[in-house]
């Protein structure tokens, strides 16, 4: 953006729309500046460059005609213009005339067909925005002036948008920067004027995207690849490029059909470079060869700027012989090669690769009616006929072109027939250009890999069909990359929702759907009506009839069936003349289909299967066993699911050794042991749902097994020893496991799940590579042994649901930056009464939320600490505390839990640089707080909650103000009557806020030490007076003291805090305010209605009835990083200056709801008060409220102005924050952090995907664990929950509390009330 320092070219912003909007315009360019700084300079030499490239400008001396009033010229030229560019000078804001320049070319920019620029010639894009420097010096001059608002939101406006900053463009050398902005507006004008041809759909889109990719202005040689199936466009998007731009370069040459012409004859090379340079050089060029060619470029095209064009390149050869290197071309050349061959282009380094885009449906149906109809959308009547067309071809625009023109003038009938012909004859013209594709692999097992994808595995994971080719003797994944880099494959992102644990678990095989049909039609078109005689077979009716009828031959190798119509014994009997059948993939009828006779009626003769076969997939397979004529000896991958009947994989009695057997996958089965001796070499093992299975039989060791799954399994305990090189366990599910047993070391063991167990200990000494543990909902769990730095490479870890943690999970572990290692930890614990396992232990009982995130080097060990202390609920306080201050690099830490005592020696903490401390039973802070030399952040947070008053915090450490780092002291205690002395020895500290402290009657009297403080909120403390030293506050920019109900009155030199911008004095005893306080400028005050009514205010000060608690924390400006002249910007357009919706809707959430009761108001105060202001909300009411009723109340209250101003400048903070990547209100997840853990829970469970998409990933992550749990137990709402409904006749609905509650809210609601009483 021009706003920042290091703004770049305003990138071209392109339409997606069929057409464009020709140029209607007198002027294509405005110039708008200040005469006095730039008009016989910068300004004179830029308007000359401009109109020397032909483009037609508007200079205000060039254009005035005498004797006419300039501004209407001005008015009538600024409409008449395409463009503007504003020449931001020194002295351009001193100029009122300037400024309704700005202001109208503003109106005229938000319309269709007109863009303006900013050039900031000496000034910086903030010193603009900001009015600051320079610029504010200039302005400070129409402060007064009744339009300097709109003049400022102008300025602001635009210095926002993209740009052009001579200072940090060509080292600042004018002359350059006029040149590039020059050919910046001349690209911009020619894309308007010169257009395209009406047929070429969508190309505007596509021609703007390459050459943004080309970068024209540097002056570098740059090559970028277009690369795309056949048909999709790649050579008409290049032709289109190459037209656009050749006007900019010296030379140009389009070299077409490089791949045919290159091939057509030994000189097929030469000729191409002899095309080559006769065009570059404008000369005719014979040569004797291709190197005589190669030298001839080098010496003679790295002079001059060349636009070169090398169409449908499929060979490395072709790019060394045309454009071996960018030496060859001068500085500021541009070469781009469309090829379907992405290979080409990584081997010889092309700069940029881009993927054509196929044509979208709205795009699809213009260009298809615009062949068959001459117009852009179908004739009537036409439309679902069209619609079925567009649908075929899958947004290609070669079909799209060919079907349309082949349509044009026939009637419904003639294109119903076609287009049933379509289903069963493909387009040969598309079906020709895509084969091309296919004809270049180089090697057979390409071809055969991409017949397999064609005609069965498109829809697979990446993972199943590297497994399945993988099985059936395939380099698979060399294979799927020549694929994809031909375009023949795509991969496409899947989503799922549980664990991941392979990198292509979420990428799913994809291929268009012409490519699929060119594929299938290869494998038919030998026998197009001798379907037994093809390589595959995928139609069911084909493949039933080959099988009923036995005509199986040895010609198929690869099928894929649905036998869930057929009599699946008959069917299977057909397969055994399928001699050479690698693959087969067999769907059964489902279990409520099937017979329960047929599980019994394979004949021990028939050749069901095939001994070929090398992968066997079958879903509800409906035997007992598999065949026992099946011998299996080539058998690499079997994959039986839902295999409901099957007890085991041979009959009782009869073994049969797999020898080649890898993966074995059987789901659902009845199996009650598996023996690994009849699968030697067995790699992957997947026994999911077998909830009969009990037994694994092993050998002495299974030295090849390295994925082992047996989720819901009887299975009791496991030997890890019998399988060194597993990589991944999972146990899942396994509620009758007792034992895992780790005898020996297994380093190759990286994911282990063994949640919903009963293990009690678990042994993690010889597992150093571990990688992904879960434990979730282990209850019985009470030990982990996990020496320092075993977890090391640990980056998943769940231990929520176990007694210990109702919350545990550790994820994205990520190694820190050289300057940055940290780590944060959020504590929450709660009491039980009793621990499940030891009953009769003596120790409290506490079950911990726990929140822990690190950037740190592996080695550090903080994971293995914090399991360390056990996982039953019995917990030793002492030992808890030593470990938490034994962890390392902990930033923040939070801890909230009603103990005793906090941790005795945080100084350990030495990087802590926040703290939060939440507890209703600790009197007295340790002196260990005050020895935190990094502390930043300190919150102290002392059950405002609670009702009872006995154990609340008394008093702070006295030496707190040791604290030289701290920025940001929190305290709320009901019970602290002073803050130490030696907070004033703070010198960083710039936010002090004291909340709900109301036995705190004074402040230190030196508080005016604190010479960094911009914050100051005393909300709901005792203090009758301020001191006067809290004038000395140079930079105080918030002053909160609302409900301070006790203080009468400000300082008399409140005006020396030149700095104030919000003053918050509601709920006071306040009566008058210091006449010095009239002086200050830019502040809001909000006081109650009748103490303002007693003032005239200056215009620099504005007034409100609401409180604005959370301005005055600083959370609003400094968050939202709110630039105060906006404030001033909206004051002078009239009416009060109003926070946010959203500001005061959160300050009043943070309120206590028995605010009223606390401070001794009573119900006749506040109708008082709200009587007294009977077009105000009554404060006291919207305190009582939820926070979306607030924020409704709230929001309808203000006039229709305010409500859509308040709105905009919400969505202007949420587009700001995602522009710097940052979420919107970061505050929700510290808040939500601190909630006690019903609260949270509710919170978390019930928030829209917008809230959750804000919270940082642990959050995150609980509030899925949260929702998944109550999905499988179907739990009651929390919300409901807490009403505590009765059944029991005579029981109120609500609880008393609750009912309390009710009631007050129905008092303090006025109109409710008024109901009641009727």
């Amino acid at each position: 953006m021009a706003s920042s320092s290091n703004s770049s070219a305003p990138k071209i912003m392109v339409s997606t729309s069929t057409s464009f909007v020709q140029n209607t315009f007198k002027y294509d360019v405005f110039l708008s500046f200040r005469g006095e700084d730039t008009r016989k300079n910068f300004v004179d030499h830029l308007y000359h460059a401009l109109t020397d490239k032909g483009i037609y400008t508007y200079k205000d001396d060039e254009k005035i005609q005498k004797g006419k009033r300039i501004s209407d010229d001005l008015i009538k030229a600024i409409q008449d213009s395409k463009f503007y560019i504003i020449v931001f000078s020194k002295n351009y804001a001193s100029s009122s005339w300037c400024l309704e320049e700005l202001v109208k070319i503003m109106e005229c920019h938000k319309m269709t067909g007109h863009t303006a620029y900013p050039v900031f010639y000496d000034v910086e894009p903030t010193e603009v925005r900001k009015q600051t420097g320079a610029v504010g010096e200039a302005f400070a001059k129409h402060e007064k002036e009744e339009a300097a608002g709109k003049w400022r939101d102008a300025l602001k406006e635009l210095a926002e948008m993209a740009g052009w900053e001579l200072k940090n463009t060509l080292d600042g050398h004018e002359a350059k920067f006029i040149k590039k902005i020059v050919q910046e507006i001349s690209l911009e004008l020619r894309s308007i004027s010169s257009g395209f041809d009406e047929k070429l759909v969508g190309m505007e889109t596509r021609v703007r995207d390459v050459i943004s990719s080309l970068e024209i202005g540097i002056d570098k040689v740059r090559m970028i690849g277009i690369k795309g199936m056949g048909g999709a466009g790649k050579t008409t998007t290049a032709r289109a490029v190459f037209d656009h731009l050749s006007n900019d370069f010296e030379a140009k040459s389009f070299v077409g059909n490089v791949r045919e012409v290159s091939k057509a004859s030994m000189f097929g090379l030469k000729n191409l470079q002899e095309q080559v340079l006769s065009n570059v050089l404008n000369e005719h060029v014979t040569l004797d060869s291709v190197n005589d060619g190669k030298n001839m470029m080098k010496r003679r095209m790295c002079g001059i700027k060349v636009l070169l064009v090398l169409d449908d390149v499929d060979h490395i050869d072709q790019l060394e012989a045309l454009a071996g290197e960018p030496k060859w071309f001068k500085p500021g050349s541009r070469i781009i090669v469309t090829t379907r061959d992405e290979q080409v282009l990584v081997a010889h380094r092309v700069n940029l690769i881009r993927d054509i885009d196929l044509l979208s449906d709205k795009e699809a149906i213009c260009l298809f009616s615009r062949y068959a109809f001459g117009r852009e959308i179908p004739s009537q009547g036409y439309e679902e006929l069209s619609g079925k067309v567009v649908r075929y071809a899958a947004g290609l625009p070669l079909t799209l072109k060919v079907l349309g023109s082949f349509l044009c003038g026939k009637d419904k009938l003639e294109w119903v027939d076609a287009i049933d012909r379509l289903k069963r004859i493909p387009l040969k013209e598309t079906l020709g250009k895509l084969e091309l594709s296919y004809m270049s692999l180089e090697e057979d097992d390409y071809k055969e890999i991409f017949l397999d994808i064609a005609c069965l595995l498109k829809g697979q994971t990446k993972e199943d069909a590297i497994r399945i080719l993988e099985s059936c003797g395939f380099h698979a994944r060399n294979g799927l990359k020549v694929l994809e880099q031909r375009s023949l494959i795509t991969f496409e992102q899947k989503s799922l929702t549980e664990h991941i644990s392979s990198e292509y678990d979420q990428l799913v095989l994809g291929m268009h759907d012409h490519i699929e049909e060119m594929g299938k039609n290869i494998v038919r078109r030998e026998h197009p009506d001798e379907p037994n005689k093809h390589s595959h077979l995928w139609i069911d009716e084909e493949i039933e009839d080959i099988l009923a009828n036995d005509m199986g031959t040895e010609a198929t190798r690869c099928l894929r069936l649905d036998m869930s119509r057929g009599n699946s014994r008959i069917l299977m009997s057909g397969l055994g003349k399928m001699k050479k059948l690698g693959y087969l993939e067999v769907k059964f009828a489902s279990l409520r289909y099937q017979k329960t006779s047929d599980a019994e009626c394979l004949d021990d003769t028939s050749q069901y299967f095939t001994n070929s076969l090398k992968y066997l997939k079958c879903c509800w397979y409906p035997f007992l066993y598999l065949p026992k004529t099946f011998q299996a000896n080539n058998l690499v991958g079997l994959e039986m699911k839902f295999s409901t009947r099957m007890v085991q994989l041979w009959e009782e009695g009869e073994t049969k050794v797999l020898k080649k057997l890898k993966f074995l996958s059987l789901s659902q089965s009845k199996l009650t042991t598996f023996d690994f001796r009849i699968t030697p070499n067995l790699e992957t093992l997947y026994l999911e749902f077998s909830c009969k299975l009990v037994e694994l039989c092993m050998p002495v060791s299974c030295q090849k097994l390295k994925h082992l799954n047996i989720f819901g399994s009887k299975l009791i305990t496991f030997d890890l020893g019998l399988t060194p090189n597993l990589e991944t366990l999972s146990l899942s599910n396994c509620t009758h496991f007792v034992k895992l047993q780790v005898s020996v070391t297994c380093p190759n063991l990286k994911f282990l799940d063994i949640c919903g167990s009963r293990l009690r200990s678990l042994d993690l000494e010889l597992i150093p590579n571990l990688e992904s543990l879960n434990l979730e909902y282990s209850s019985e769990l009470v030990e982990i042994n996990a020496p320092v730095g075993r977890l090391k490479k640990v980056g998943y870890l769940n231990l929520s649901g176990c007694l210990r943690f109702t919350y545990f999970v550790f994820c994205d572990r990520s190694e820190p930056t050289v300057s940055c290692s940290s780590a944060t930890l959020d504590l929450t614990g709660e009491f039980l009464d009793l621990c499940p396992l030891h009953p009769n232990s003596i120790l409290p009982k506490l079950r911990f939320r726990c929140l822990y995130g690190e950037n740190l080097p592996s080695s550090v060990g903080n994971i293995e600490k914090l399991i360390s202390f056990g996982l039953c609920a019995c917990t030793d306080l002492k030992k808890i505390s030593d470990i938490i201050c034994s962890l390392q690099c902990i930033q923040k830490l939070t801890l909230q839990c009603n103990i005793p005592a906090f941790p005795e020696d945080l100084r350990q903490l030495e990087c802590l640089e926040e703290l939060c401390l939440y507890s209703t039973k600790i009197k007295h802070l340790l002196d260990s707080i005050c020895m935190l030399k990094r502390l930043k952040s300190l919150t102290l947070n002392n059950g405002y909650r609670l009702e009872e008053p006995e154990g609340l915090l008394e008093k702070l450490p006295e030496d707190l103000g040791q604290l030289e780092c701290l920025e940001k002291l929190y305290v709320s205690s009901k019970k602290i009557e002073y803050l130490p002395d030696s907070i004033c020895m703070l010198k960083r500290l710039k936010s002090l806020n004291v909340t709900d402290c109301c036995r705190l009657g004074k402040l230190p009297e030196d508080i005016g030490q604190l010479e960094s403080l911009e914050t100051l909120a005393l909300w709901a403390t005792m203090i009758k007076h301020l001191p006067d030293s809290i004038c000395m506050l140079k930079h105080l920019k918030f002053l909160n003291l609302s409900l301070c109900t006790l203080l009468e009155k400000l300082p008399e030199d409140l005006g020396r805090l030149e700095c104030l911008k919000a003053l918050d004095i509601t709920h006071t005893g306040i009566s008058h305010l210091p006449q010095s306080i009239f002086g200050l400028k830019r502040l809001l005050i909000a006081a109650p209605p009748e103490l303002l009514q007693l003032y005239v205010f200056p215009s620099e000060i504005k007034t409100n009835v609401l409180d604005i608690n959370i301005c005055m924390t600083g959370r609003y400006f400094e968050d939202a990083d709110v630039d105060m002249n906006v404030v001033d910007s909206e004051a002078n357009q009239g009416g009060d200056a109003l926070p946010s919706v959203g500001v005061v809707v959160e300050s009043l959430s943070e309120q206590n709801t028995s605010i009223a009761q606390d401070i001794g108001q009573s119900d006749e105060t506040c109708a008082t008060n709200t009587a007294s202001n009977a077009n105000g909300i009554d404060p006291t009411f919207l305190e009582a409220l939820p926070a979306d009723l607030r924020a409704e109340r709230v929001l309808a209250a203000l006039p229709p102005d305010i409500q859509a101003e308040v709105l905009a400048q919400q969505r202007a903070q949420r587009v700001a924050h995602q522009a710097e990547g940052q979420p919107f209100d970061m505050d929700n997840a510290s808040i939500i952090a601190t909630f006690p853990a019903d609260l949270r829970e509710e919170v978390l469970l019930t928030s829209s995907e917008a809230v959750l998409s804000a919270l940082p990933s642990p959050l995150l992550a609980e509030a899925q664990m949260l929702r998944d749990r109550a999905m499988r137990q179907r739990t009651s709402s929390a919300l409901l929950e807490s009403l505590k409904m009765k059944d029991v006749e005579g029981d109120p609905l609500l609880d008393p509390d609750a009912l309390k509650s009710l009631i007050r809210l129905l008092r303090l609601a006025q109109p409710l009330g008024k109901v009641l009483q009727g």
